[in-house]
């Protein structure tokens, strides 16, 4: 005789529908756990009154605050007014005697000029570029004992405040680069285009205006005057603009209004700042 299968009995519909509800009471838990219940309870409501006073205050101090930093930077009439061109001491004192000419020499300029690299003013046999990097480096290592050529060294990078391993060669030398701190064009435009060949190529081998540098940060540069680069290692800026303002004190060089009040806004920070001597 044929055997049929037995239908499951209304108690085991019921249990599966029993397992079913605990499966979504496994699920869900109790209602105190519902999906509703996971979210946090709003603690800040912007619909009270007091609550968007304190809103607005806080955007009007955040407000207030970039405006005092930001616009007395970029609007001349508000930076004086703040005395955020205000500054002291002998870095100051020697800018404000130099001359301003916001008409500068633009023609003629030629980089061969100053003679860069072609004079050894000390005397030693190595070119300005080897002296800078045996001045600037450390751990300074040369191509072999007694001579000047340097095969490597460390440079802790004034401009980026990077740290650089240099090392000579083809494709690493230009890690490293000799900048003029004083750019060669903004010493044209700024007298140098009336000097004779001699005195331009004392300012292009002086070691009062060259520096090694990292090498992007120099190209970056080119001819910039402070009015429209510092360096992004702001920690060195006032060093920077007090060599700038030395080596125009020096050769008599001129500046432009744009360039002093840079150069002022910079000095406004450290009030003691001095020339260096070399």
């Amino acid at each position: 005789m044929t055997q049929y299968p037995r239908k499951p009995s209304v108690a085991g519909r019921t249990g599966g529908s029993h397992d079913t509800c605990n499966h979504r009471g496994r699920e869900y838990g109790s209602n105190s756990s519902l999906p509703n219940a996971h979210f946090p309870r709003r603690r800040f409501d912007a619909s009270s009154p007091l609550e968007r006073l304190l809103i607005l205050l806080v955007l009007a101090a955040v407000v207030g605050i970039t405006i005092g930093i930001v616009l007395p930077k970029i609007s001349e009439p508000v930076g004086q007014l703040t005395g955020e061109y205000t500054a002291s001491g002998p870095a100051a004192d020697a800018l404000n005697a130099l001359s301003v000419n916001d008409n500068p020499k633009s023609g003629g300029y030629q980089r061969d000029s100053f003679g860069y690299n072609q004079t050894d003013t000390d005397g030693n046999g190595c070119d300005v570029r080897e002296d800078v990097l045996s001045r600037d480096l450390a751990e300074v290592r040369y191509t072999y004992a007694g001579g000047c050529k340097v095969k490597s060294g460390v440079l802790h990078d004034p401009y980026t405040g990077k740290t650089i391993h240099f090392m000579r060669g083809v494709k690493t030398s230009s890690a490293v680069q000799i900048d003029h701190v004083v750019a060669l064009e903004n010493a044209w435009q700024s007298g140098a285009g009336a000097w004779n060949t001699a005195k331009r190529y004392r300012f292009g081998n002086d070691m009062l205006n060259l520096l090694a540098v990292d090498g992007p940060a120099n190209q970056e540069k080119g001819s910039a005057s402070a009015a429209y680069w510092l360096p992004t290692n702001s920690a060195y800026r006032c060093q920077y603009v007090a060599r700038q303002i030395g080596v125009k004190t020096k050769y008599g060089l001129n500046v432009t209004t744009q360039e002093k009040r840079s150069m002022q806004s910079v000095l406004h920070a450290c009030p003691a700042q001095k020339l260096p001597q070399q």
